[in-house]
């Protein structure tokens, strides 16, 4: 990937069956796709291509952890801090317009619980579609930053703390999330203020919640997630939910950050075990969406914008 001209080219790279111990960082602006060998391209979990990286947040900032970052720069990949985070500044270019990956694992595997942010993905700046590809680590698995567009389909996410969160927007399809034990929530957003209307936020549809293994105790303890800030937004739809959800479904940030009217922590025709009507009848910051409300959010193409605003931005999504 470092080799390759930053152009407007199409380049697909092969990937051989095994481990690969390494940070990949995608800056170049041209369509690049990965795909890793296999038997079975249809189903993730025959994956044989697994990139691996041992990291984790300490005094610097999260974006130096992660397995794979797709980022223009350095500065268009950093979180920073406070309500708004790192303030990337205005002339930073766009980065890849259609980065694609098939078939890979990408693993954080720094320690097997949550100490502090781990990430295996990075994508900021860049539109970014993953196809039965598995992302792994324990907190801040998944991190979508300013401008960015993720596409996640037919894969893998697990984690067990935030570990979907940042401030551009995710759409997860058809996704096994697994949960490797409960910390704060599944998901975790920052909204921003744009001169245009934005949809930015995190909408998990036609999936699945479930506990990694039978061996973990967490029935009615994961939070569906909380909000990173007021302007959170994060959809549950037509997903399933295994016991290990709570009963509220959603929680508020400690101190409290859930603002009405203005944070949306929302599910849609969720079911399973851990879609309890009465827990989430008395739920504070939960809100369940009718037919008219989920459909301003209900295909990638209503939430996904250019960088001017634009929706409608499907180019890129296989």
């Amino acid at each position: 990937v470092a080799s390759l001209p930053n152009n407007t080219d199409t380049y697909i790279i092969l990937i051989a069956a095994g481990n690969y111990t390494e940070q990949v960082n995608v800056t170049r602006r041209g369509p690049t796709y990965l795909l890793g060998q296999t038997s079975h391209p249809k189903d993730q979990s025959y994956n044989t291509v697994n990139i691996i990286w041992a990291a984790v947040a300490g005094t610097g900032d999260n974006a130096y952890t992660s397995t794979l970052t797709v980022a223009p720069t350095l500065n268009a990949s950093l979180t920073g801090s406070g309500p708004t985070g790192f303030a990337v500044p205005s002339d930073t270019p766009f980065g890849s317009v259609d980065f694609r990956t098939y078939n890979l694992n990408f693993i954080n595997d720094y320690a097997p619980y949550a100490v502090t942010p781990s990430l295996a993905l990075s994508i900021s700046r860049a539109n970014g579609g993953f196809y039965y590809t598995g992302f792994y680590s324990y907190q801040d698995t998944v991190y979508v930053g300013k401008l960015g567009n993720a596409y996640f389909k037919n894969g893998e996410v697990a984690g067990q703390t935030d570990f979907f969160y940042g401030f551009g927007t995710a759409w997860v399809e058809k996704t096994s999330i697994a949960l490797r034990s409960c910390g704060g929530g599944i998901t975790a957003w920052k909204g921003s203020n744009t001169t245009f209307a934005n949809k930015y936020g995190v909408y998990i549809v036609d999936s699945n919640v479930h506990a990694a293994n039978s061996s973990l105790s967490i029935v009615g303890k994961c939070a569906l997630g909380r909000p990173w800030n007021a302007q959170m937004r994060a959809i549950f739809a037509r997903t399933y939910l295994d016991s290990s959800i709570l009963s509220t479904g959603y929680i508020d940030w400690v101190p409290a950050r859930y603002t009405p009217n203005l944070t949306l922590q929302a599910e849609y025709k969720n079911y399973g075990p851990g879609y309890n009507v009465s827990g989430r009848a008395s739920a504070l910051s939960d809100v369940q969406l009718t037919d008219r409300q989920w459909g301003v959010y209900d295909e990638p193409g209503k939430v996904f914008q250019t960088p001017e605003g634009t929706f409608g931005n499907t180019g890129w999504i296989d």
